[in-house]
């Protein structure tokens, strides 16, 4: 007679779960954080970039070995964000030049995330990693905006920090593939994606060797009270990005939720700023974000 306790499907995603964390906290204490099925161009741009001496004709000829991520530089070169000129490019090399390395950074990290719902090792997760691909777009998309109009952020280094304010998410995610029990209970899931993606974020960024403004933005964008004085800096325009396109639909409640955001007050940022922000950056935003893929 089997003299087992009977497992419950509640048991059964409770014991997920605990696996799961027990898991994630020992990659968090090891210091080898990678990403699961990140494309191998995206190591090789991070590799030739970390060289500052890097050349670029360098830079050109790992770009250019990748056809996907290559005509993704010329889209993002001729977006109407960067080609202020409007004058179309259609060489790789002139589109480098127009980025600039960083922006190099940026659209070989984007290209990356945006291959991995075609990971064969992630089946079945398509759906997810699309969803959080888009929104990473968006919240870039909307970073860069907002830092080129209200701050004297970098907006190239904005769009960055935009689409990595998801990293620690996507993580999360590409790992929970391997404990299929845990999408059984997705208050669970959520409530780790909650507790943990912040400093996941900090730990993959920082293996990356990121800039620190960035991981210190991708790790607390979401602190509403963050305090401090002076001028808004990164983190804000990540904080003021990801509440505007979560709200973007539903632009009546957008003064209502910036009451409050210690990143909307030191922009001094209203509902008539942001409808002006809105009104003066749609075409970029909108550019910006089909020349990402979205």
């Amino acid at each position: 007679m089997n003299t087992q306790p009977e497992t419950s499907p509640a048991d059964g995603s409770t014991q997920a779960a605990f696996e799961f964390v027990r898991e994630l906290a020992a990659e968090l204490s090891s210091g080898k954080v990678e990403m699961q099925g990140f494309p191998d161009i995206a190591l090789r741009v991070r590799r030739a970039l970390a060289d500052e001496e890097v050349s670029a004709e360098k830079v050109v000829q790992v770009v250019g070995s990748e056809p996907l991520l290559a005509a993704q530089l010329l889209r993002i070169a001729n977006s109407a964000a960067l080609n202020v000129s409007g004058r179309t490019i259609t060489d790789l090399r002139a589109a480098v030049a127009r980025m600039g390395f960083n922006m190099v950074r940026t659209a070989a990290i984007a290209f990356a995330v945006s291959q991995l719902k075609r990971a064969e090792n992630l089946k079945g997760l398509e759906q997810p990693l699309d969803e959080l691909w888009h929104r990473s777009a968006e919240v870039a998309a909307m970073s860069h905006a907002v830092a080129r109009h209200l701050t004297r952020v970098n907006p190239d280094t904005a769009l960055l920090a935009g689409l990595l304010h998801g990293i620690g998410n996507l993580y999360i995610l590409t790992r929970a593939g391997r404990h299929s029990g845990l999408f059984n209970d997705q208050a669970a899931y959520h409530a780790i994606v909650r507790d943990w993606h912040a400093s996941v974020a900090k730990a993959l960024l920082e293996n990356w060797e990121m800039a620190e403004e960035i991981v210190q933005a991708v790790s607390e964008f979401e602190d509403l009270q963050r305090p401090r004085t002076g001028a808004p800096d990164l983190c804000d325009v990540l904080t003021v990005s990801h509440l505007l396109v979560s709200y973007q639909e539903f632009p009546d409640s957008i003064e209502l939720n910036m009451e409050g955001v210690a990143a909307c007050q030191r922009m001094k940022l209203d509902r008539a700023g942001y409808d002006s922000l809105i009104r003066e950056s749609a075409d970029d935003i909108s550019s910006l974000k089909n020349a990402l893929g979205v």
